[in-house]
C-alpha cells in the first residue's frame, strides 16, 4: 500500500508531460496543501490552514497522476487509520480496518462499485500485492485461502452496507449524482411550473436538508374579492447544517409551518380591511422573520426550560441536539396572486434569479448576501451590537470560531454563560468559549428580499447551499441553467414543454450576460476554482442531466472531465470534505403552464421511489 502511494507521488513530480493540448506542470498534492477552508470535523466552525493550494490542475487535462495520488492517498489514510496531528489528515473510513493479508477473496458484493479493469482506472485505484495462499483463522476455524490480490479498501459496516475505496467509473459516478435528485412538474397554473432537486453528501450523513411545500390558500385568508382566482403560497427551503445534522433537521420538519402561521395571521388581518387588497410588504416581511425567530427559540432557549424541568440525560440527548448542532437556512415565499418572490437568508446559502434579456442572454441577480463573519455589513453590524470587543469578529469567524454570523442552533454562541454552565454540570456541555461576554452572538433573524416575478418571461430561481456556490459564480450558474433550457428545447424527448418555446438561443456558449455581482453584493467567489487554478471558461461544460439540479451539481464537479468528476465522488468521507462540501440544489421554473390543479413527479428527472425521501 505504501508502494503505491509513494508511486503515485514519483508518478506526480516527474516532469511535465506533453499532451495534445501543449505541456502541462504537474504539482504534486500532499498533506501540507490547503484542501478546504474548514476542517473534517465540523461544517462551519475550523480555522483556515495556512497553506496555499499552487496545483496547476486544468480541468480538460486532469492528470493522472492527481487521481492516483488523491484515490490512493485517500485509501492509504483509511487503511492505516490517519495520523491526523502529524499529517492533517482524518482517517476517512475509521479505525480497525483489515489488513490485504488478512482478507478473504469474497464474490461481488452489490456495492455500487466494481475493481476497474482497464490499465488506466487500475492506475488510480489502490493495487496490492499479488495474490498468494496464507494461513487464516476466522471463526477460531484454522484454514488455508487465497487473499485477496488487486481489490480496493472496503470495510463492512453496520448501517450502511459496505464502504468501498475504489475508482468510480463514469456511469457510476453519474448513478451516484443522480441518486437523490427530484422534479415536479406544477400543473396549476398559477405562475409556477417546475422544480427540480438534488443533494449530494461529502459528510456521512448529509448535513444538509430541504423542504418544500405548497398551500392553497382560502379567500377569507388571501383578501381576494369575489370571482378572484384562489391564491397558492409556495415555499421552498435549503438548509445547510454544520457541526451535525439535527438542526437542519428540525428546520425540514418545522421552519415552513412556522413561517405559515405568521403569515396567515399577517394575510387575515388584511383580510378583514375591505379597503386592503395585500398585507404590507413591511408586515410580510416581519411575519417571515417572526416565524424564523420563534422557532429559533424553541429550539435554543424552550429545549432547556424542558431539559431542566424533567432533568434527564436522555431527555437532554434529546431535545438539546438541535440547539447543540447548527444550520444556515434559505427559504423562498411565492404568493401567486401578487406574483412576489421573498427570500429569507439567515446564513451564507444563495438565492439568484435568472432573468431573460430581450437580446435572448440571461442575467443573474442575487437575491440574497452571504452571511458571514467577512461580509462587511455583518461584521459592521457584530461590531455595533458588541462595542468594546474587539475579538468578535475575528479572521472572518465570529469569535474566531463560527463562520456564519446568522444560523439556527449554535447554541454556544447564544447561551448565556451560566446557562452552558448549568447545562454542562449537570447533563452535558463544553466549557464555554473564552471570548464570551455579551451572547447572543449569533441571530437566526433572516434578511428578507422582494423580486416581482414575471412568469410569462420564463424567471427561474436558484437556491443552494455555499458548496454550490464554492464551485461556481453566479453568473455561471444561470448561464448553466441557460444552457440546459437549450438543449432541452432541441434534445428533448417528444419535444419541450410549452413553457420553453421562448427561451431559446443559438449562443454556442453560455448564454449570460457576463456581469460580476460579487463585488458589491457582499458574496464570495468560488474559492474552489481559485484552490485548483480552474479557468472560468465555459468549454468545460457539459449537459447530460434531465434533472437540472443534477446538471448543475455535475458542471460544479468537472463537466466534461469525467476523471475529476470520478476522483471527486470516489473520494469518501470524510476525506473528501477537505475537496467538496454537501451539496443542495433547486431550480424553480416560472411560466405559464397547464392548469389540472395537480403537483406530478417528472420521472424522466426523478430518481427511483426507493430512493427518494417520501413528499409532505
Amino acid at each position: 500500500m505504501r508502494r503505491a502511494v509513494v508511486q503515485a507521488f514519483r508518478t506526480a513530480r516527474r516532469p511535465p508531460v506533453r499532451s495534445p493540448l501543449g505541456r502541462i506542470p504537474l504539482t504534486p498534492f500532499t498533506s501540507n496543501h490547503a484542501l478546504a477552508l474548514r476542517s473534517v470535523s465540523t461544517r462551519k466552525t475550523a480555522a483556515f490552514l495556512p497553506a496555499t493550494l499552487q496545483s496547476s490542475m486544468q480541468l480538460r487535462n486532469f492528470s493522472l497522476a492527481f487521481l492516483s495520488t488523491l484515490v490512493a492517498s485517500g485509501a492509504w489514510y483509511a487503511y492505516k487509520g490517519g495520523d491526523f496531528q502529524s499529517t492533517g489528515l482524518a482517517n476517512p473510513l475509521g479505525a480497525n480496518l483489515t489488513s490485504a493479508a488478512s482478507t478473504v477473496t469474497q464474490s461481488p458484493v452489490s456495492s455500487g462499485f466494481i475493481n476497474p479493469s482497464s490499465p488506466a482506472e487500475q492506475a488510480s485505484t489502490v493495487i496490492y500485492d499479488s495474490s498468494q495462499s496464507a494461513p487464516l483463522v476466522e471463526n477460531e476455524q484454522f484454514y488455508t485461502s487465497t487473499v485477496s490480490a488487486s481489490g480496493p479498501v472496503s470495510k463492512e459496516t453496520d448501517d450502511s452496507g459496505r464502504k468501498v475505496v475504489g475508482m468510480l467509473t463514469p456511469e457510476q459516478a453519474t448513478q451516484k449524482l443522480r441518486r437523490s435528485e427530484e422534479s415536479y412538474n406544477v400543473n396549476r397554473g398559477r405562475g409556477v411550473v417546475r422544480y427540480d432537486v438534488v443533494q449530494l453528501p461529502s459528510n456521512d450523513p448529509i448535513e444538509d436538508d430541504h423542504a418544500e411545500k405548497i398551500v392553497e390558500v382560502p379567500q377569507s385568508v388571501a383578501a381576494t374579492k369575489d370571482g378572484s382566482p384562489s391564491t397558492d403560497w409556495m415555499f421552498w427551503g435549503v438548509f445547510d447544517g454544520h457541526s451535525g445534522w439535527t438542526t437542519s433537521a428540525k428546520l425540514r420538519q418545522a421552519l415552513i409551518s412556522f413561517v405559515a402561521r405568521e403569515l396567515n395571521s399577517t394575510y387575515k388581518s388584511a383580510a378583514a380591511d375591505p379597503s386592503v387588497t395585500f398585507p404590507s410588504p413591511e408586515s410580510v416581511d416581519a411575519a417571515i422573520k417572526k416565524g424564523f425567530v420563534r422557532l429559533d427559540n424553541e429550539i435554543v432557549h424552550d429545549s432547556v426550560e424542558k431539559v431542566v424541568k424533567a432533568n434527564s440525560k436522555l431527555v437532554a440527548a434529546e431535545l438539546l441536539a438541535p440547539a447543540l448542532s447548527g444550520s444556515c437556512a434559505l427559504l423562498a415565499f411565492y404568493d401567486t396572486r401578487s406574483e412576489m418572490l421573498r427570500v429569507a437568508c439567515t446564513g451564507d446559502s444563495r438565492a439568484v434569479l435568472g432573468r431573460k434579456t430581450a437580446g435572448g442572454k440571461w442575467v443573474a441577480t442575487a437575491l440574497s448576501e452571504d452571511q458571514t463573519g467577512s461580509t462587511p455589513s455583518e461584521m459592521a453590524r457584530l461590531r455595533r451590537e458588541h462595542p468594546g470587543e474587539d475579538n468578535v469578529v475575528r479572521n472572518g469567524r465570529v469569535l474566531g470560531n463560527l463562520e456564519p454570523t446568522r444560523a439556527f442552533g449554535d447554541a454556544f454562541y447564544k447561551w448565556q454563560r451560566q446557562t452552558q454552565d448549568k447545562i454542562k454540570r449537570h447533563f452535558f456541555g463544553r466549557t464555554p468559549h473564552q471570548l464570551l461576554k455579551t451572547p447572543p452572538y449569533v441571530t437566526a433573524e433572516p434578511v428578507v428580499t422582494t423580486t416581482q416575478i414575471k412568469p410569462g418571461s420564463g424567471d427561474f430561481v436558484v437556491l443552494a447551499t455555499d458548496g454550490l456556490w464554492e464551485m461556481l459564480s453566479n453568473e455561471e450558474v444561470v448561464g448553466l441553467v441557460g444552457q440546459w433550457i437549450e438543449h432541452q428545447k432541441t434534445h428533448g424527448s417528444n419535444g419541450a414543454k410549452a413553457w420553453l418555446q421562448s427561451w431559446f438561443s443559438n449562443e454556442p456558449k453560455l448564454p449570460v450576460e457576463n456581469i460580476d455581482h460579487a463585488g458589491s453584493s457582499g458574496q464570495r467567489a468560488p474559492i474552489r476554482q481559485e484552490q485548483y487554478n480552474i479557468p472560468g471558461a465555459s468549454a468545460r461544460f457539459v449537459v447530460e442531466d434531465k434533472n437540472v439540479a443534477t446538471h448543475l451539481v455535475r458542471n460544479a464537479l468537472g463537466g466534461k472531465n469525467q476523471d475529476m468528476v470520478c476522483a471527486l465522488l470516489t473520494l469518501p468521507s470524510p476525506y473528501s470534505r477537505r475537496y467538496r462540501d454537501d451539496l443542495t440544489v433547486e431550480v424553480i421554473f416560472f411560466g405559464e403552464g397547464e392548469n389540472n390543479g395537480k403537483v406530478e413527479i417528472n420521472d424522466e428527472a426523478t430518481a427511483p421511489i426507493s430512493d427518494t425521501k417520501p413528499k409532505l
